[in-house]
């Protein structure tokens, strides 16, 4: 074996070209896959859709990995799918298998032992099969109901035989039927989220502005009557940049910032005698407890404020929410 601390001095062009020519040869083989994207193609979509339980993936070596991300790729896009192992289904496992599951079984031989094992229990189960293999007259393509041809003419591999070509194309043949099941079931983005809830996305379409708002005594709230003077103390104890000003009856009437405490200085109005229903902002943005936080960071970029007030259906501010709110939350 070479001792990888002593190699002769590589070759960076021949890296390059080695490279370049197993992208081109995979490419190549997906572009021709294209071709059987057909009626049996959609036959299988069609079993899928009508399943009553759960998408079970299971596939041995290279394929095994790749049925494992295609099993997520369904289960995160309307799906209900899970791998199992074709090896530990012999010896247990097959008992996460129900009547009303349907399987995909791949192998690019259409012959591997530990897959071929399972097929006599899953004809006895009666569970609908879809077969993804590269020879459609082996005993997995066989004994399907569909047979998805994954076939190549060759791995990019030089000696053809490390898994390279095969097992990018099964990926994508996986890919297309998720995207096909996706758009069949009408799955939004929001039921991408539900998946995802950990996720940026999921973050950005389900987390509400009530679930990151400052409430009760933490909101800044101040009357019109109040001198501009006391109003600031507010503001600074708060530590928000601004106050709400409300009526007798809590409902809002205006807000006050630090911008209007720049404009106001400009206009040289004497701090001790102003009161803030003389130097407040009228007809504030506001939104409900219910919005989406990604839609009030649309609301504070679109007015290039800093702070919305949460007001309830009758006009009285219930809370606030900052942009460091926000970030903190991970919307942006």
């Amino acid at each position: 074996m070479t001792n990888p601390q002593k190699t002769d001095k590589v070759d960076r062009d021949l890296l390059l070209q080695a490279g370049k020519r197993t992208v081109s040869m995979e490419s190549e083989e997906i572009i021709r896959l294209q071709e059987r994207i057909d009626g049996r193609f959609a036959d299988a979509c069609e079993i899928i859709l009508a399943c009553e339980g759960r998408v079970i993936v299971t596939g041995m070596g290279k394929s095994g990995h790749i049925g494992n991300k295609i099993a997520a790729t369904l289960a995160s896009t309307g799906t209900p799918s899970f791998f199992v192992h074709p090896g530990e289904a012999s010896h247990g496992d097959f008992g996460m298998i129900t009547r009303h599951d349907l399987v995909i079984a791949i192998s690019n031989s259409g012959s591997s032992a530990e897959v071929v094992t399972l097929l006599p229990l899953l004809k006895r189960l009666g569970n609908p099969l879809i077969s993804m293999t590269g020879n459609a007259e082996s005993p997995l393509a066989q004994a399907a109901d569909v047979n998805l041809d994954i076939s190549i003419r060759s791995e990019a591999c030089p000696l053809n035989l490390a898994p390279t070509s095969s097992t990018t194309v099964t990926l994508v043949m996986g890919d297309a039927l998720a995207v096909s099941l996706l758009e069949s079931r009408g799955f939004t983005a929001e039921d991408f989220a539900f998946s995802h809830p950990g996720g940026a996305l999921g973050r950005r379409l389900l987390l509400k502005v009530e679930d990151i708002m400052h409430g009760g005594g933490e909101v800044p709230r101040v009357d019109a009557h109040t001198p501009l003077s006391q109003a600031l103390l507010e503001m600074t104890s708060k530590g928000f940049g601004m106050t709400t000003i409300t009526d007798d009856d809590g409902h809002l009437l205006g807000v006050f910032t630090d911008g209007d405490l720049r404009r106001i200085l400009d206009q040289k109005l004497q701090i001790d005698k102003a009161t803030m229903g003389e130097v407040m902002s009228r007809k504030p943005k506001t939104v409900s407890g219910d919005t989406l936080a990604a839609e009030a960071l649309r609301i504070m970029e679109d007015n290039r404020i800093t702070a919305l007030v949460i007001a309830d259906n009758e006009g009285r501010p219930t809370g606030l929410l900052h942009m460091h709110d926000i970030l903190r939350a991970g919307v942006i």
